[in-house]
């Protein structure tokens, strides 16, 4: 049996120990509060005076005298001693198959469910699992703990493309082979390039009918919605993957010949020109057609090897990096008078960057594209 006033006595060591835990930032601030209830209690403080010195109830200061004794003869530490007993909890309120349905519902898609919606909120989602008879009272903030536990965002969506190309993963798996240095399994040379290129077409001109205005504070920039059409540019470009450098051209449309022209104006550079092989990865539209544009590159250079990405894959094409870059930092919001002021953007964006280029760092191999085709197949 304890004693009725929970006498504590202590040493000059134990006395050191409780100080070092009431250090400011060494312990949370109850563990403190509780050396200093046994610190003061051992200095024969009353525990009046102890509640009013540290704000708190005298039956907290006896309390935690009469637990500290039960836990020191223990063997415990003095932190141990001085910390909160582990608690049970709230009984949950909703079962493991009550949780398992949520989150099934939160799984399927609302019109297989019969419902008129095009995807689930939380308050749908709540609605629907009170109708079902799955639970009856729950909160949209108990649902997203539920679903935030498995990752699972029902209310998002994203555009997604099947691959269709039966030779997916043989095309794809070529040009991820080149950005790692290798053709055919075999390592590249030290005279061989890889280039990736694509066409920026049909880039709109529009002369807007008052000038954009710049950011102010606590107003953003602004630019008038109404615009004339000043007629469409394209732009082509190619980055070499290895070194980050950037060419390209600004055309009135795209085509087979806008095409071969650029192809013409980066062959005919060094060291490009002088190259063992020279790879240009190209997506296959009109203008760099798998069927027709191979033979005809390779009749105008011999060094060239035409690498075709399959069908709705531009996000293994390197150059859609450098495109999305252009785009939001040039041509967003595009303010451009005319197509002569929106070439010379184009081109000294690209020179700009072409001063401080780098090769981005693709980490993307063969080894992780069967696994990103089997997850869409499935």
């Amino acid at each position: 049996m304890l004693p009725h006033k929970h006498i504590i006595r202590l040493n000059g060591s134990q006395k050191q120990m409780l100080r070092q835990l009431k250090r400011p930032g060494s312990v949370p601030r109850r563990i403190a509060d509780r050396a200093r209830i046994i610190l003061w209690t051992a200095e024969a403080v009353p525990v009046a005076e102890i509640a009013s010195r540290l704000e708190i109830s005298p039956g907290t200061v006896i309390n935690w005298r009469g637990w500290f004794l039960e836990r020191s003869v223990q063997g415990l530490s003095y932190a141990a001693c001085l910390s909160d007993r582990p608690r049970s909890g709230r009984p949950p309120k909703w079962d493991a198959k009550q949780m398992a349905q949520v989150k099934a519902v939160a799984g399927e898609r609302p019109a297989k469910l019969g419902l008129p919606l095009s995807r689930f909120s939380l308050g749908e989602i709540v609605l629907w699992i009170k109708q079902a008879g799955i639970v009856t009272d729950i909160s949209t903030s108990s649902v997203w703990r539920f679903l935030h536990h498995d990752a699972l965002r029902p209310w998002y969506y994203r555009a997604w493309l099947f691959p269709r190309d039966p030779e997916f993963a043989a095309k794809a798996g070529r040009v991820l082979d080149l950005y790692q240095h290798i053709w055919q399994g075999q390592p590249l040379g030290a005279h061989d390039y890889v280039l990736s290129t694509d066409e920026k077409s049909a880039i709109q001109v529009p002369e807007r009918r008052h000038p954009t205005l710049p950011p102010r504070p606590g107003e953003p920039g602004r630019y008038e919605f109404e615009y004339k059409r000043a007629g469409t540019l394209a732009y082509l470009a190619a980055l070499d993957v290895f070194t980050g450098h950037v060419y390209g051209s600004v055309q009135d449309t795209t085509g087979i010949e806008p095409f071969g022209s650029f192809v013409a104006s980066v062959m005919q550079r060094e060291p490009y020109a002088s190259a063992e092989r020279v790879f240009w990865i190209m997506d296959g539209g009109p203008s760099d057609h798998p069927n027709t544009s191979p033979a005809r590159l390779q009749a105008a250079y011999g060094n060239l090897i035409a690498v075709h990405l399959p069908t709705h894959a531009s996000w293994l094409n390197q150059i859609e990096l450098y495109s999305s870059i252009v785009q939001r930092k040039a041509l967003t919001p595009m303010d451009a008078p005319d197509r002569t002021a929106l070439t010379d953007r184009i081109m000294g964006f690209q020179e700009r960057y072409d001063r401080t280029a780098k090769p981005f760092h693709w980490n993307f191999t063969r080894a992780d594209l069967q696994p990103r085709l089997q997850a869409s197949a499935d």
